[in-house]
């Protein structure tokens, strides 16, 4: 055993495996927030990823950085507001980078690294 182990999480819609971990660390891929408002989207692709920590026994709260790429800049303050509703604690530290197209016509990809607490 190397420690490391992959999680399979249904109904993510994802580039990879949606997560790996080893030890207390998670190691989140890109999973894709779409839908017709940026609201819409951002609770997505939010949700996907509370729900791959989950399977992992963790919690959004255990999320240390996260990356958000989006193709339009504009929908920043967007995502944003429904950002803040995902946290009961501090927030991690956060990149949200302008991007090309993502895949699938995706808003916004999100990946991020969550350490248990």
């Amino acid at each position: 055993e190397d420690g490391i182990r992959d999680v399979a999480v249904t109904g993510v819609q994802t580039c990879a495996l949606p997560i790996f971990v080893v030890g207390d660390t998670a190691y989140l891929s890109g999973v894709l927030g779409s839908g017709d408002t940026a609201e819409a989207a951002a609770t997505a692709g939010l949700t996907a990823l509370k729900n791959a920590l989950t399977a992992a026994g963790m919690t959004m709260d255990d999320l240390v950085s996260v990356q958000i790429f989006c193709p339009d800049t504009a929908m920043y303050a967007d995502f944003n507001k429904v950002y803040r509703t995902f946290f009961t604690k501090e927030f991690p530290a956060r990149a949200f980078l302008g991007s090309g197209p993502l895949l699938n016509g995706a808003k916004f990809e999100i990946m991020g690294v969550a350490v248990k607490r």
